[in-house]
């Protein structure tokens, strides 16, 4: 399937942006601390992450809807984190 030139700019994005989450979740879950993660942040961030999720699906954008995907899935891990260890 090829895909439009854009769309490759729209996944390159995605996955820069949803790699910078990776070294704060791998900190929090080696660490065990969270102590300066806003928990208000990170419940509306993933609120809203959800909804480029749900967004992303049903526009059939792929670069949206897979990064968001991702990064959910890394941000949710800091939450939990944040949750359990405070």
């Amino acid at each position: 399937m090829e895909f439009p030139f854009m769309t490759y700019v729209g996944l390159l994005a995605g996955i820069l942006t949803t790699i910078s989450f990776l070294p704060q979740a791998v900190r929090a879950w080696k660490t065990k601390s969270t102590k300066d993660i806003s928990l208000a942040m990170f419940l509306s961030f993933c609120l809203g992450v959800v909804l480029w999720v749900i967004y992303g699906f049903y526009t059939q954008n792929l670069p949206v809807f897979l990064a968001n995907f991702v990064t959910f899935i890394l941000a949710f891990s800091i939450l939990v984190c944040k949750l359990k260890y405070g």
